[in-house]
């Protein structure tokens, strides 16, 4: 049975994790749109190695133990990350808005998909029907033109591919291997960074058509970008944080619920354009969101419910049903399965 404690850890991770990224998202807004700053791949790069030495610093004080992760397993998982960034980046440069934020709306089914076929997971109709409807309210609220193009349907096919596995993988290297979000991301922080600081002027260059190394650095273009990296470090952790103490589903409806937040924010801070379309979208999104709540917390509860059940209570089986049965929890235990939604 889940105990307070830990519900209480994943409330707030939810919370930190919803603040600090609409709070990047503001910070990114005035540093790219405001500043002119708009070399995002690299500025990732920068806020991944902001994230590694402010966990160092933190590993060097004792806040945190270190754990030794296989270093293959670390580095394809970095570099996994590292590039499912980077295509997103690029899936945004060579696509419409509207059709990058239906790519970012078809990581939730495709997470779902897989994690279905390879990993077992069983999703009961009610959540799939709670994220249909917080998928057509996010697309009401957000999709607007859908122009597509051969190299940026490609190019969103291998961003939505990385993604997915990244952070299917985010969640299973965790839970197999017994390490916490914070080892798993000081361990694979390097590597993200390294493989978005060597390729991210290229990409940036290729979508602006600017040149990082040439920008005019002035003191509130490094004062925005210092407070992004900082910012970031906080993104960073609670990503893993949630997507641990969770599922990789829920960490995506978590960031329509952001997507969400930030248009409002958007409306009410800096007078974003805004209808009765957006509107409606975002109560459906919040309306689905809701009933995945509901539904998430009901069968959690249900879960943890009958795995306390003692042997005594039970119902009585025959002996070879009861040894098929025995044998495939053990395989699902074995896999890492959890049918926590």
């Amino acid at each position: 049975m889940m105990s307070a404690g830990f519900q209480l850890g994943v409330i707030g991770s939810l919370a930190l994790s919803v603040a600090s990224s609409v709070a990047i998202v503001i910070c990114n807004k005035a540093l790219i749109s405001t500043l002119g700053f708009p070399f995002a791949t690299t500025l990732t790069s920068w806020h991944l190695m902001m994230t590694f030495c402010t966990l160092h610093m933190a590993q060097r004080l004792h806040f945190f133990e270190p754990k030794a992760i296989d270093g293959q397993t670390v580095i394809l998982f970095g570099l996994l990350n590292g590039t499912s960034i980077g295509l997103l980046n690029l899936s945004l440069g060579f696509n419409s808005i509207g059709f990058y934020q239906m790519t970012k709306l078809a990581i939730i089914p495709f997470t779902v998909l897989l994690e279905t076929i390879f990993l077992k997971k069983r999703f009961s109709e009610s959540i799939k029907l709670s994220l249909l409807v917080l998928l057509l309210g996010v697309g009401i609220a957000s999709v607007t033109d859908l122009k597509l193009n051969l190299l940026g349907s490609v190019l969103s096919g291998l961003a939505i591919a990385t993604t997915c596995v990244g952070q299917i993988l985010t969640n299973t290297i965790q839970k197999r291997l017994k390490v916490s979000s914070t080892q798993l991301l000081y361990q694979s922080a390097p590597y993200q960074a390294a493989i978005l600081f060597a390729t991210g002027p290229f990409v940036d260059q290729l979508l602006t058509n600017r040149s990082v190394f040439a920008h005019k650095y002035t003191t509130p273009v490094l004062g925005f970008i210092m407070l992004s990296c900082l910012i970031a470090v906080s993104v960073n952790f609670s990503t893993f944080l949630v997507i641990g103490t969770t599922s990789p589903v829920t960490y995506q409806v978590l960031g329509h619920l952001k997507t969400c937040l930030v248009l409002s924010f958007g409306y009410i801070l800096l007078h974003d354009p805004f209808n009765a379309r957006n509107i409606l979208g975002i109560l459906i999104a919040i309306f689905g969101m809701a009933l995945y709540s509901y539904f998430s917390v009901k069968e959690s509860k249900k879960k943890a419910t009958n795995d306390a059940l003692p042997v005594s209570q039970m119902p009585e089986k025959e002996t070879e049903p009861l040894l098929a049965t025995k044998d495939n929890s053990d395989t699902k235990k074995a896999n890492g399965v959890s049918h926590d939604c």
